[in-house]
Formats: C-alpha cells, structure tokens, sequence
C-alpha cells in the first residue's frame, strides 16, 4: 500500500511539473505565432524593429523594438497607445485563429508600455499614499484594463484595496483606505 502511495504522489508531482511545462511551451507558442505575425506587419509596413519574446506572469510578452532613433514605431503606437491596443488585439485574434485558444499575449512597442506601466505603478502608489492620511476613497481618472490592473497591482503593494468602478470606457480605479 505505502508503495502505491508514493507511486502517486510520483504521478501528482510530475503532472504538476508536466502542467507547468504544457503552460511554458503554450505560451512560448502563442509568442512564436505573434512574432511571426507582427514580422509580417512591419514588412508590409516597411518599418524597421526587432522581436523580442518573453513570458511574464502567465501571459506571453512579444516587444516590438528598434535600435534607430527614428520615431517609425511610434506610428504603431499611436496617440496614449490607441494604436497599440488595436494590434495587440488583432494579434491575439491571429494567435486565436492558429491555436484556436484564447490569448492574453501583452504586446509592446518601442518601450511605451513598460514606461506607461512606471507611470502608472507611481500614480497607484501616490493614490494609495492619499488614501491612508486622508481616510477618504480615491477615485482616479478613467483608464484601460491594462491601466488599471498595473494601479490595483500598485496599490495592493502598498497594502490597501482599490476597486473599478464605472462602464468601458470610462471604467476608473477607486482607491480604498485601510
């Protein structure tokens, strides 16, 4: 009995580790997909940039960087990033189209979300701060999903509670005191 028992928990404990390497090459996949797909875009677009792949967090993480000062990529940016959103959306519908999964792949260009997420990370630690010596809720403008998580993830670091409120798109952060 006792060597059945360890037999199992052999089997538990690989098909955890097998779960945890089906997820990694999943989402290496989904990243390889995107890659290919934006590599097309910048040839059609005729515009220089590197593909960088990652995996962050449970989610595939494609970057689109270029090593010229040149400002091409900031056309695939857009104004706050608009531009942005809709390719990493059509990037996930082009992964969803091959893998027939739903993505939650994060795409960036020319470092403009990595930098937004610095902004926003402050702007969530400062809410919190006003939170706690005011005693008040603090609501803060409207922003898109990926701006709010990064503020609800800054003002949980600060160990206070924050929720949204509101319809898209103005869905906004209210920063709760302790």
């Amino acid at each position: 009995m006792k060597e059945s028992t360890v037999t199992d928990t052999q089997r538990q404990t690989s098909g955890v580790a097998a779960e945890g390497t089906d997820t990694l090459s999943r989402l290496e996949q989904e990243g390889e997909i995107a890659a290919d797909y934006l590599e097309g875009l910048l040839d059609i677009a005729d515009l220089d940039g590197d593909i960088d792949m990652d995996v962050e967090a449970d989610r595939a993480a494609v970057s689109i960087i270029s090593d010229s000062t040149s400002r091409d990529l900031q056309k695939l940016v857009g104004r706050d990033g608009e531009v942005l959103e809709a390719l990493q959306e059509l990037t996930r519908l082009a992964v969803n189209r091959e893998t027939g999964d739903r993505s939650r792949l994060m795409l960036d260009i020319a470092g403009f979300r990595a930098r937004k997420r610095e902004e926003l990370a402050k702007v969530g630690a400062q809410a919190a701060a006003e939170a706690r010596s005011t005693g008040s809720p603090v609501k803060l403008d409207p922003m898109t999903p990926f701006e709010r998580k990064v503020v609800h993830d800054a003002v949980a670091a600060a160990g206070l509670r924050s929720e949204s409120e509101g319809e898209e798109p103005q869905r906004f952060v209210v920063v709760l005191p302790a």
